[in-house]
């Protein structure tokens, strides 16, 4: 994996945490709009605007920089719209790039042995 797939793929986990909690924020604060005379839908709508927006940009940058097949594309993207999906791109984000990680440390040491 080069530099640039690994950056945009630390990108997307980066923000894929954030992302949920903003939603499931969202989520709290619109039965609090409908429930009690508080009101913070129009901050945490945006909040969580923004944070989708970053999210798929990182999501579209990393389909294509690290060559995803169209189901592990579709899973990362529906992972984004389900309220605690974020939570488990990160954790197989991190999967992915520990992985990633002790490939390119065995090509190296084979590398080397040979």
């Amino acid at each position: 994996m080069d530099l640039k797939t690994a950056s945009a793929l630390r990108r997307l986990r980066l923000v894929s945490a954030p992302e949920a909690v903003s939603f499931l924020l969202l989520l709290v604060c619109s039965v609090l709009k409908r429930t009690t005379d508080f009101n913070a839908v129009p901050v945490m709508g945006m909040v969580h605007g923004v944070l989708f927006v970053l999210y798929v940009l990182f999501w579209a940058d990393a389909w294509n920089r690290a060559k995803w097949p169209l189901g592990t594309a579709a899973l990362y993207f529906v992972l984004a719209v389900l309220p605690t999906g974020g939570f488990f791109a990160e954790r197989r984000l991190r999967r992915e790039a520990e992985d990633a990680v002790i490939a390119s440390r065995a090509r190296r040491e084979s590398v080397a042995k040979a």
